[in-house]
């Protein structure tokens, strides 16, 4: 459907590329058929919700940039986004800066979705963050110098996957094996575990200007894997502590050229009250953080943002709703079932959200955040 300027003048339906078609993803394209927004979703064809919801669904993989650079010269779109995924965002800023539309940079995406590159970054610019190593830069002299615990992760993985603590030099080799396995450059990271609470932070840029929106308290399994098993907003430390916060995160996106969108900084605070940069995405936080999360705790439509700025339009700081506690719980067995359960029959004023939930009577064991049974949303006075 076609609006009418004030001249009379019908005025052209925007056009936005999507890239993914998941649960997460489906926020945004719900979000922009309500704003009258025409929605081109790019996705492997798998039976996700998006497939669906799309006004148009291309079933191309989200790696094949070159394929779908060449269906969006077809399309023409105002913009091009992706809100929980490394992987899309690669594909999104490849396609923006090949059709001058808004976005971070090719170079932008290299340095925030390569963990590596990151680190580097981070210690050329004077950014608090963990020592660390590639795992072809080992070698006997540096594996005997190595301080335990460390963390060994894929070098350009999210969502948990291949993630292992070690505490001693004979498991280190295991731990890179399986990191490997699950990288895509088939390479693994050692970092310095970095011992104290784990928050992340949400923020929008627009043309270089950054603007905080939330600081969201991370629960996880612990050691080994450190699996989410859920988030809350606002998280709850004091202002001296979120001032110094916002003073190094906005500093290191400066350090990874992210200037557009939505920006998800994991960091952690121990004991003392240091605080160091695990890693940032240029990009919406997944777990529902960003596309759920921060609008109920801050009344800010943030999902709604991410749309305006890849569109090249300032976002719209008003607030949409009233600002109470958020939270998301994953489940991961039947005692999460029946937390679930309690709450639907005691306080179901509570419940915003509830996924759909794999059986969990006869189940899988969860090794990563992809092998959770579903999560369900709570939003509290």
């Amino acid at each position: 459907m076609l609006g009418t300027g004030a001249e009379g003048v019908m005025a052209k339906q925007k056009k936005l590329v999507i890239i993914g078609a998941n649960d997460f993803q489906n926020r945004l394209i719900l979000k922009a058929k309500e704003r009258n927004i025409e929605t081109h979703v790019f996705a492997w064809k798998s039976g996700d919700i998006g497939e669906k919801t799309a006004d148009f669904f291309y079933p191309i993989s989200i790696i094949e940039k070159e394929e779908i650079l060449n269906k969006c010269m077809e399309i023409q779109p105002d913009g091009i986004i992706s809100i929980a995924s490394d992987l899309a965002s690669i594909t999104v800023n490849y396609v923006a800066e090949k059709m001058n539309l808004v976005g971070n940079g090719i170079e932008s995406s290299i340095i925030s979705t390569n963990k590596y590159s990151m680190r580097r970054a981070f210690e050329k610019n004077g950014d608090p963050s963990p020592k660390y190593y590639r795992s072809d830069e080992l070698n006997e002299d540096v594996i005997n110098k190595i301080e335990y615990p460390i963390i060994v992760k894929p070098i350009d993985r999210s969502g948990s996957r291949g993630v292992t603590k070690v505490t001693n030099k004979s498991d280190i080799m295991d731990a890179i094996k399986r990191a490997k396995e699950v990288s895509f450059e088939k390479k693994a990271m050692i970092e310095e575990f970095v011992d104290g609470e784990e928050y992340s932070v949400e923020y929008i840029s627009y043309q270089g200007k950054h603007t905080f929106l939330a600081l969201t308290k991370k629960y996880t399994t612990g050691a080994p894997n450190f699996i989410e098993t859920g988030h809350m907003q606002p998280a709850n430390v004091s202002t001296e502590i979120l001032e110094e916060i916002k003073s190094i995160v906005t500093h290191a996106l400066d350090s990874l050229l992210i200037k557009n969108g939505a920006s998800h900084s994991e960091i952690k605070i121990n004991t003392k009250g240091e605080i160091k940069i695990i890693e940032i995405g240029g990009r919406m936080g997944g777990d529902c953080i960003g596309s759920d999360l921060v609008q109920i705790s801050t009344g800010y439509d943030f999902v709604s943002m991410v749309i305006d700025v890849a569109c090249g339009i300032m976002p719209n700081m008003t607030k949409v709703c009233e600002p109470k506690t958020a939270e998301v719980h994953f489940i991961f067995g039947v005692s999460d079932m029946e937390q679930l359960n309690d709450i639907q029959k005691n306080n179901p004023e509570w419940i915003y959200r509830v996924s759909e939930i794999e059986e969990t009577e006869e189940g899988h064991e969860v090794v990563d955040s992809s092998t959770r049974y579903g999560y369900y949303i709570l939003r509290k006075d």
